[in-house]
């Protein structure tokens, strides 16, 4: 990674456009407009939490299926003067009367998708804020300023945001406040289209002049409870007033020299850092990259982490989750005797699967070299599919995730976080920041980092060529999908080992869009990426 923007041409060539490269400060997000946020916070008087919350807060408007206040949000900051790493939790609770027994009570199994059942409370704003009054230097009032203007004066939808948006107009329309907000005459935006969300850009004002007690104690919070009692949810005001963002410490692997940081559950994260334990027990760059062999120990690894994601993690304020066991090269090992080279296993119980690759993460560098890795979702598209009235706010469905099986860690209780998919990354050298990612994507995420982890240490490529390299997704059972540009052989090679390779045609991407910002500390430059799978860029200065 030392080299990673000076090496062979071929690398060079396979990236659709250049490493961005600049001195003082960057910022990337997966829309333009966003990543332009983030530059006039940097370039003015602001840091890179400022940044990172201004793109995430005009991204909200910009790209209204991914994120909002009605989501959750997850950070890693680096403070460089004083060379220390945070981790935020900015992820909501389950209302009290949440209980298993309510649920089974109405018969059922498993938690709803959509509706306002699955309704946690949104902890992003929350998150957003606390970021920003802790360790930065702009009031949030300014942050919002982009978000109000794109929400009332309106943006055209770029090409991949219509793509997405039109793949849940269905969703839309089995609401009426959803399809009022978020339709025009009923039909999703077309790219080019100018769209305005004047109750979203409202209520950001109500925000930017009466503060977060706006949406935790205040009209907003009232609106939102109302509408969960009217619709057969079960929020109600003690569970806003009694929401807290919590800050953690890291958790952290070392992979080959060095140390990859993600957050702890009830995040998966430690999934990811699970999976580069097992990998870098083999010659990865040996084996090629994309190559069949490769690709199915990266596979092979997946399903056991997964299994153990699925099975132990959980909010560890109500559950004992083994992080140290788990993260242990001696279990490491343990986990790579379980995998024959030559044929995929079949993994045990019924694992959750959680679809889909909206969720959006950002990250910026400012001129001290302070870094944020920053993410936020309302987790599936357009959330619960549920608008509350007047607002524009849509609330996430994140207690989807809860188990109602009473034994299970997981299992839904009353003011509990679910097991959360969002992960911000970030990497350190010698203990001193090196790099800021993030991949974004449901299940893909933990698939997403190490897979882009694995391209700059093992197969040295430059940064925007790790991002933009086609990759894989280990779905379920025995099913992959294989984006565009994996080779032929290699499908064939992972048919032999006994992988069912999906060969459905797929509208909207399956894996998921990343940013990252490498620091070259011997130079003191920054080098940025932006995936060509979203609409985004990275902005230098």
């Amino acid at each position: 990674m030392e080299f990673s923007y000076n090496q062979k041409r071929e690398w060079a060539n396979a990236a659709q456009r250049s490493v961005v490269m600049t001195r003082r400060g960057m910022a990337a997000s997966s829309h333009h407009l966003a990543t332009l946020s983030g530059y006039k916070a940097l370039s003015g008087s602001g840091n890179a939490v400022d940044a990172a919350v201004a793109m995430l807060s005009t991204l909200s408007v910009l790209e209204p299926y991914s994120v909002g206040i009605g989501g959750d949000a997850f950070a890693l900051i680096y403070l460089a003067k004083k060379d220390k790493l945070i981790g935020m939790n900015a992820s909501g609770r389950a209302p009290y009367k949440a209980t298993g027994d309510w649920f089974s009570g109405k018969g059922l199994t498993a938690m709803p998708e959509m509706g306002m059942l699955p309704v946690t409370v949104p902890g992003a704003l929350h998150g957003w804020a606390q970021a920003v009054n802790r360790y930065g230097r702009l009031r949030l009032e300014d942050l919002l300023e982009d978000a109000i203007y794109y929400a009332e004066a309106g943006f055209p939808v770029t090409e991949v945001i219509a793509g997405e948006w039109k793949d849940r107009e269905q969703v839309l329309l089995s609401h009426k406040s959803s399809a009022n907000t978020y339709l025009i005459n009923g039909k999703a935006p077309q790219p080019g289209q100018v769209f305005r969300n004047k109750d979203l850009a409202n209520t950001y004002k109500s925000i930017a002049r009466d503060g977060i007690d706006a949406l935790y104690k205040g009209e907003i919070c009232k609106a939102i409870v109302d509408f969960s009692k009217n619709h057969g949810g079960l929020l109600t005001v003690e569970d806003f007033k009694d929401h807290t963002t919590t800050w953690v410490e890291p958790i952290s692997t070392d992979y080959r020299g060095y140390t990859v940081y993600e957050l702890p559950p009830n995040g998966q994260g430690i999934t990811a850092l699970e999976m580069l334990n097992i990998l870098e027990g083999y010659d990865i760059s040996g084996l090629g990259q994309n190559s069949p062999e490769y690709l199915h120990l990266l596979i092979e690894a997946k399903k056991i982490a997964f299994h153990d994601r699925d099975t132990r993690i959980a909010d560890p304020d109500f559950e004992e989750i083994p992080i140290d066991n788990l993260l242990s090269k001696e279990y490491a090992a343990e986990c790579r005797g379980k995998i024959n080279p030559e044929r995929a296993m079949i993994p045990s119980g019924n694992p959750a699967r959680v679809g889909g690759s909206d969720t959006v993460f950002v990250t910026a560098v400012d001129e001290e070299r302070n870094a944020v890795s920053f993410i936020s979702s309302i987790f599936v598209p357009f959330g619960s599919g549920m608008v509350v009235d007047g607002t524009g706010i849509i609330l996430h469905n994140r207690g989807k995730s809860f188990s109602l099986d009473p034994k299970h860690p997981n299992r839904v209780e009353p003011h509990k976080r679910p097991m959360h998919t969002i992960i911000p990354g970030m990497v350190c050298k010698d203990k001193r920041f090196l790099l800021s990612f993030g991949i974004m994507g449901g299940d893909m995420q933990p698939q997403g980092h190490v897979q882009f982890l694995i391209n700059l240490i093992d197969f040295k490529m430059n940064l925007q060529t790790a991002v933009d390299s086609p990759r894989v997704r280990h779905m379920q059972g025995t099913d992959v999908y294989l984006e565009d540009g994996i080779p032929k052989e290699t499908i064939s090679g992972l048919e032999k080992k006994g992988h069912r390779i999906s060969k459905e045609p797929r509208s909207v991407n399956q894996v998921g869009g990343g940013q990252a910002i490498y620091l070259d500390r011997y130079q003191n430059i920054l080098l940025g990426a932006s995936d060509r799978r979203k609409d985004g860029c990275v902005i230098g200065y």
